[in-house]
């Protein structure tokens, strides 16, 4: 039994890492894509991981499928496509080290994903199924990501979902906002940043858009603050868990390393059922943790935590 099973997007992300002496900006070609580094993060915090997607048959492509392997990641479900590159995400960053996103993959091998290409087997095998929503921004992986949802739901598998707002990969904000929500009803997790807060529930309250997830069927609702933490919804009970601060590298990767962390945690533990406030706000502390040193490293997959490093 495989602890979670991520389905979605892998790609390179071309990361700026700083400058020539000519002031021309220098790019790393890091392994990234949601999902991916989901399963990169959980795997070493010691969950069992796997993931399932679609990469190139170009040197991009096994070096992410490598990645996957040195990681403990099973590839079982990850499929080469030898008609179409492995998809490249280049990523900017700012003076505060924020990320900002310009996409090639039109098409791209993470797109061609196809339901039939899914094993029910991984899918029947799974304790948890996480998606995201990049991959439902074209068919046929929209179609794909959503069968596998499904059908690991009608299989027993808890579900959870982290939105992953991309806007350059939309036509425009508001088609992003019904396709993003359109799956929600199937999360039963569901982790959202504060900038994607108010853009599923039309309101940056905390409490009130939570609670209007929730209303959706979504048991435990994770809102990630940046350096002030998460806020939390589990049915009635809401709170906050503090942030750790650390010195940004870059803040690629680390609501996947949060996430990731968390689950990780989770897995350990009979699903949601009978899930204490105590234990709840001390699996967000040790994803916060594992953020922090993310966020405190460059690059995503690359900048992951060991367990040793975050209990240490």
């Amino acid at each position: 039994m495989t602890d979670i099973t991520s389905v979605g997007e892998i790609l390179i992300d071309l990361t700026q890492s700083g400058v020539t002496d000519r002031g021309i900006p220098r790019f790393d070609a890091n392994p990234g894509g949601a999902p991916a580094n989901l399963a990169v993060a959980a795997s070493k915090l010691g969950a069992k991981t796997a993931f399932i997607g679609k990469v190139g048959r170009d040197s991009f492509g096994e070096l992410l499928k490598n990645t996957l392997l040195e990681n403990g990641v099973d590839v079982s479900g990850l499929v080469t496509d030898p008609a179409h590159r492995t998809t490249l995400a280049v990523v900017s960053l700012d003076s505060a080290g924020e990320r900002h996103f310009s996409f090639y993959r039109d098409p791209s091998a993470d797109v061609e994903l196809r339901a039939e290409e899914i094993s029910e087997e991984m899918l029947r095998n799974t304790k948890i199924l996480h998606f995201g929503s990049v991959s439902l921004t074209a068919e046929p992986a929209k179609s794909a990501t959503l069968y596998a949802v499904k059908r690991a739901r009608e299989l027993g598998a808890l579900i959870s979902c982290d939105p992953n707002y991309r806007a350059s990969l939309w036509p425009d904000e508001a088609k992003a906002v019904v396709e993003m929500r359109a799956p929600l009803p199937l999360a039963d997790i569901l982790k959202v940043s504060d900038e994607e807060l108010p853009l599923l529930t039309g309101t940056a309250d905390l409490e009130a858009g939570t609670a209007a997830l929730t209303k959706l069927g979504i048991r435990l609702v994770l809102v990630t603050l940046g350096p002030k933490g998460a806020f939390y919804r589990y049915g009635d009970a809401t709170g906050t868990v503090p942030g750790v601060p650390c010195a940004v590298g870059d803040t690629n990767g680390a609501g996947d390393t949060f996430f990731g962390a968390f689950l990780s945690q989770l897995v350990k533990r009979p699903g949601l059922n009978g899930l204490e406030i105590g234990d709840l706000e001390a699996m967000i502390a040790f994803a916060n943790r594992a953020a922090s040193l993310t966020t405190s490293r460059h690059g995503a997959i690359p900048a992951m935590p060991t367990l040793e490093e975050v209990l240490g």
